[in-house]
Parts: structure tokens; C-alpha cells; sequence
């Protein structure tokens, strides 16, 4: 009985020191620029505010998405989202707007638009660049 018990604590100690080093590498892998999946992070992000009453702003991101998933915005936030709705440039399927803001689709499908109860208005176009 007590070799027994004595073989589970020895695997059971095994599995921890397996997880730990697991944990450990992940890690490791995170601190040295790798994103968790399923997450984005925003890596430049320039404002432009010399013409009155406008700011342009430009935001590249870089995310880790799940297979089917391409980065997007929701909420105003770099996101994985569907990649059928980027496929198919339907931008306010993803949410992209702030909680209070209305989400409309620009003519030519090139970006959105959120604009708040106050008439003010924020205007997103979409330029994709794929790298492999």
C-alpha cells in the first residue's frame, strides 16, 4: 500500500514539474514578443491634429487570431473578429464603435463611420497590410 501511494506522489510531482516548465516557456515566449492567441496590441499609433476641429490618426496593430479570425476593431480597439466580415467589408458586424455611438457603413465600403448623440462623428477607413 505505501509503494502505492509513494508511485502517485512521484507522478503527481512529475505532472507539476511538467506544468511548471510548460508555464515557464510560455512565459518566456510572451516577454520575448509573442502574443497570447486570440489577442492584439497596438505597435504605432500617430495623431495629426493641424487642421482644425479634425484629428487623423493612424493606428497599425498586430494580433495573434484564432483560425477563421483576422484583426479588426470593437469598441474602438485593435480585435480578432470573423474573417468573413472583413471578407466581405461589413465593418459594423464587429462592433467597432464605443458603447452610445451609431455604426454606418461609408458609400464605398471602405471603412465606417461612429457618430455619437452630440453630432460628432468619427470616421474610419480600413487599410490592410498582410504580412506572412
Amino acid at each position: 500500500m505505501q509503494s502505492g501511494v509513494k508511485t502517485l506522489s512521484a507522478g503527481g510531482g512529475a505532472s507539476l514539474c511538467c506544468l511548471l516548465l510548460l508555464w515557464l516557456i510560455y512565459s518566456h515566449l510572451l516577454r520575448e514578443g509573442q502574443l497570447a492567441v486570440g489577442t492584439c496590441e497596438i505597435v504605432m499609433l500617430n495623431r495629426d491634429s493641424s487642421i482644425p476641429r479634425r484629428t487623423i490618426a493612424r493606428q497599425t496593430a498586430r494580433c495573434a487570431c484564432r483560425r477563421g479570425q483576422i484583426a479588426g476593431t470593437t469598441r474602438a480597439r485593435p480585435a480578432c473578429v470573423d474573417a468573413r466580415i472583413v471578407r466581405s467589408r461589413q465593418w459594423c458586424e464587429m462592433a467597432p464603435c464605443l458603447e452610445g455611438e451609431v455604426c454606418s457603413l461609408l458609400f464605398n465600403r471602405s471603412g465606417w463611420t461612429c457618430t455619437r448623440g452630440s453630432g460628432r462623428i468619427k470616421t474610419v477607413t480600413v487599410i490592410h497590410e498582410t504580412r506572412h
